[in-house]
């Protein structure tokens, strides 16, 4: 324990004065000083004791004095109503209490200025790290950024950005898009659209690279008017989903952003009487538990959104354990859940 009142009253010892008293370098006795786990335990005991006794008093050894009281974990997501950040949201959470920790759960309900706002409070609450997926509105990540520049462990899932190198947890949307097409083009159709979310998000622009490779890939041409992006309310949903299914050669096949996206394409589909799957094949993302209760049933890509929350959360504890500048990007399997959507074969 280092006490500020030494007994010889000498608190203007610098770094240079230890590294001479015990013949090492100024570097050796910095990293002493923080702990660092390249310096052996018996040299920074020994320099912790010589700092003590000349009286030398350092940011960081105040630092180690404090009472490590938080025990706290930040998560903030979109919204919590959507199936894949509860099924994160408890991954997370299981992780958490398993090492003594807890969570304050946040959502953004897709709004930039209210994200910016929660890391703000996050932080000034205390918490130890966030784990944070984006807002369907955010174009700028300053907040983000300024977690980094504070030390303040940091963790993407679902939807993340380029922008920061941070630990990051997700799927390959861009394959599970192109393979979601495959299966469009497998029962026969050929004019085929995508209906994304907002264009600003990377996620988006991930799915609607893959929907896009694959046509090319198997000569289908893309029709640009069949590459649509709306905002997450119904109202744009569905003025999206009219868009395309009053054209006079509306696609035969959609995959939308999302399964909430996707109901709106079958209820514009429904509206326009056009027959599902008969006329008009659907695949939307998540697996939403309401998919099979629908008519006709929703073929959709499952992500692992339990265990994409309990990697963010390990992620997360590594980093306030280990620190370091060295990132991961976990990628998790998905997979495509057939159900009547798309059932159907033209091919016979």
């Amino acid at each position: 324990m280092i006490d500020l009142n030494t007994s010889n009253g000498n608190t203007s010892a610098t770094l240079k004065d230890i590294a001479e008293t015990l013949d090492i370098s100024i570097s050796t006795v910095s990293r002493a000083l923080k702990s660092h786990p390249r310096i052996s335990i018996g040299t920074q005991e020994k320099v912790k004791r010589k700092a003590e006794e000349l009286g030398y008093i350092s940011i960081e050894m105040l630092e180690a004095q404090k009472p490590k009281t938080s025990n706290l974990i930040g998560v903030i997501v979109p919204k919590i109503s959507y199936h894949l950040y509860a099924m994160a949201i408890s991954g997370i959470e299981s992780i958490a209490e398993a090492h003594g920790m807890h969570i304050i759960v946040c959502q953004s309900n897709e709004s930039y200025e209210r994200e910016k706002s929660l890391v703000q409070e996050l932080v000034r609450v205390g918490v130890n790290g966030i784990i944070a997926s984006l807002a369907s509105e955010t174009k700028d990540f300053s907040h983000f950024k300024e977690l980094k520049k504070r030390g303040i462990p940091l963790v993407f899932f679902n939807r993340e950005c380029n922008d920061i190198i941070t630990h990051k947890v997700t799927i390959d949307n861009k394959m599970a898009a192109y393979e979601a097409v495959l299966h469009l083009i497998s029962i026969g159709c050929k004019n085929i659209a995508y209906l994304g979310g907002p264009e600003v998000l990377q996620i988006n622009r991930d799915r609607a690279k893959g929907y896009t490779d694959a046509l090319r890939d198997h000569n289908l041409e893309m029709d640009e008017n069949h590459l649509v992006y709306s905002n997450f309310d119904k109202e744009s949903t569905l003025s999206a989903a009219r868009k395309l299914l009053y054209s006079p050669d509306y696609p035969d096949g959609i995959l939308a952003f999302s399964d909430q996206i996707a109901i709106s394409v079958m209820l514009a589909a429904k509206e326009r009487g056009i027959s599902i799957p008969e006329k008009l094949s659907i695949i939307g993302f998540n697996n939403e538990p309401i998919d099979e209760l629908l008519e006709p049933s929703l073929t959709s890509i499952d992500q692992p959104g339990y265990r994409m929350g309990e990697q963010s959360a390990e992620l997360l504890l590594k980093q306030l354990k280990d620190g370091g500048t060295t990132f991961e990007k976990r990628i998790l399997k998905s997979f495509l859940v057939v159900r009547n959507s798309t059932n159907k074969n033209r091919m016979g």
